[in-house]
């Protein structure tokens, strides 16, 4: 059992809090974990479990989101990555992993490029590098769902946008990822405080990915099908870091985390601990469901007459 604490802090008068669950004997330092808009701290049992015995894991709920205090109006990136820095300062450690997937990797990102002394190694997925006119203009759509109080059109609108829906690329656990996405946006459309706000400052305060985080070692990884920003151009993206790599991880979509979720956290316990990236896991692709054998007209009938 790992020792659980949860902190309060503040910044600019905002509070937030963050959680760090210690492990006994560490052998890397801490991983702090982003994720989406919308995800909270506690949005991430895969990464815990995976990353528990190596690393202390944090998880934070932002300002702006989980329960933590509202954003004041206006850009938000520099406030969230003061916070931030707030929680590598509490957590008293020289350095820190850092983990962002999504929305948590823009905000990743940019608190490497801002303090890249304090980054010892940085590991971004699902990278929204390139948004096109048409997404956001279906996310200001969903948007105005919410704002109207329609949480299962916004919902589902939010869903099949974050997902590929094309049939002919296989995507495994498509299915399961997609309720699971869906009742999870329900849920925070419904019960979340920051929800509609969330969104908006998605839209609006889009994070600065020009610049490289000097020195900081970094991996970038993709679903396949990623159909947010396509999987080449997250590859031009890491490109442009001296010294990146980039990964990307067969029969899956953004929401690669889901997908192959113990995947996933392996890689990111490979990388966050200096292990080879090569054979990891997330790297082969799944074997796919073979369908069961057609049965002839024949055999449907006797099958129908059995049953009767």
């Amino acid at each position: 059992m790992h020792e659980e604490t949860v902190r309060s802090l503040s910044v600019h008068g905002v509070g937030f809090a963050y959680r760090r669950l210690r492990a006994p004997a560490p052998v890397t330092e801490p991983v702090v974990v982003l994720g989406g808009a919308l995800q909270g701290m506690f949005g991430w049992p895969q990464m815990e479990d995976r990353l528990g015995p190596l690393a202390d894991v944090v998880t934070a709920d932002l300002p702006g989101m989980g329960d933590a205090g509202p954003l004041p109006p206006g850009p938000a990136h520099g406030l969230l990555c003061a916070a931030l820095e707030r929680i590598i300062d509490d957590l008293d450690v020289p350095r820190i992993n850092l983990f962002g997937f999504s929305y948590g990797a823009g905000l990743a990102y940019g608190c490497a490029r801002r303090v890249p002394g304090r980054i010892a190694r940085l590991a971004l997925g699902g990278v929204p590098a390139h948004l096109s006119a048409g997404q956001l203009e279906l996310w200001r759509r969903a948007a105005g769902h919410l704002a109207r109080g329609d949480a299962g059109t916004f919902a589902t609108m939010v869903t099949e946008a974050l997902m590929c829906l094309d049939e002919d690329r296989y995507v495994t656990r498509r299915a399961l990822a997609r309720r699971y996405v869906r009742r999870s946006m329900l849920h925070a459309a419904r019960h979340s405080p920051h929800a509609a706000d969330a969104l908006g400052r998605a839209l609006t305060d889009r994070p600065d990915f020009s610049g490289v985080p000097a020195g900081v070692r970094t991996l970038v990884f993709s679903g396949e099908h990623d159909t947010v920003t396509s999987a080449e151009r997250q590859r031009a993206f890491a490109a442009r870091i001296p010294g990146s790599r980039f990964l990307a991880v067969p029969d899956t979509d953004h929401w690669v985390v889901l997908e192959r979720a113990d995947d996933v956290a392996e890689l990111a316990s490979r990388f966050f601990t200096d292990g080879p990236l090569e054979c990891a896991p997330a790297l082969v692709p799944v074997p796919r469901p073979v369908p069961p054998p057609a049965r002839s007209a024949a055999t449907a009938d006797q099958h129908s007459v059995a049953v009767i």
